[in-house]
């Protein structure tokens, strides 16, 4: 993909995720192939797709209101095994819902650094970190594949249905080891494509900001991610995934192409 091309598809995005910060703001509804999400201007239904995605009451009680969007396709703290004391990046952070809920387990003694490269949906995660007096959270404007953070200072990098988004794969990934400290790890949740995708859904623009159009196969991953450096690859797609999936763009049939998986992975000590 040239430059100009990889610009496109960004803006596609950006523009798309925009909309979705301002509709949640607004207490609107996204409208169908907006994005992977169910943002809705009722708090119960998010809580329910956030709940199908493997959050728990517990968890949803814990963060701000507002910051549960009903995004992502899976729950990658559930493999990060956080450590208090640990420095948390989090790839694509939204509102802040994964950063809120990485801030309780790595504690005070941790810090937890959210990336987003929608202006108002940083603004909004600043907003409710505000709200939720998250002293050890932090949110930064940049895009994935350059982020705006030192060398070598991540413990963990988490994400959830973000990095398929991406133009540049491994540009993601490889600027995530560049942040990473000898022996940190990738805790990913993100969509697969079970198959090769039709030429009608890569090229279509609304499925790809529904986390449809830009998923890469397990096969491609693995060669990205070993390109990248990264070490111990596990990528376990989930066939259950399908369930939510078909609800992102009713009537498509796009579950029959893609699906949630989680990405682990290991930068060499």
């Amino acid at each position: 993909m040239n430059q100009s091309t990889a610009d496109k598809a960004r803006q596609v995005v950006r523009d798309a995720y925009s909309k979705v910060a301002q509709a949640s703001d607004s207490e609107d509804g996204c409208g169908e192939a907006a994005s992977c999400c169910g943002v809705s201007d009722d708090q119960q239904i998010n809580a329910l797709i956030s709940t199908r995605l493997g959050y728990s009451d517990t968890d949803l009680d814990q963060v701000p209101t507002g910051a549960d969007m009903g995004l992502g396709c899976g729950n990658p703290r559930a493999i990060a095994s956080l450590q208090a004391g640990e420095t948390v990046l989090d790839l694509g952070s939204g509102g802040g819902f994964d950063a809120f809920l990485a801030a309780g387990e790595i504690t005070a003694s941790g810090r937890v650094i959210g990336v987003d490269m929608t202006p108002e949906m940083v603004s909004k995660a600043r907003s409710n970190a505000v709200k939720g007096q998250y002293s050890n959270v932090e949110f930064r404007l940049g895009e994935i594949e350059h982020l705006p953070v030192a060398d070598a200072e991540i413990d963990v990098i988490i994400s959830n249905c973000v990095i398929n988004l991406s133009p540049d794969k491994l540009q993601v990934f490889r600027d995530a080891y560049r942040v990473l400290k000898a022996g940190g790890r990738l805790a990913i949740s993100d969509i697969v494509a079970g198959t090769a995708l039709p030429e009608s859904i890569r090229n279509d623009s609304q499925l790809l900001s529904a986390c449809v159009a830009g998923a890469s196969t397990v096969d491609e991953l693995e060669e990205i991610l070993a390109e990248a450096g990264f070490t111990e690859l596990r990528i376990q797609p989930k066939d259950e995934s399908r369930e939510f999936i078909k609800d992102w763009v009713p009537g498509s049939g796009v579950e029959e192409y893609v699906l949630s998986a989680t990405i682990e992975a290991i930068k060499p000590g």
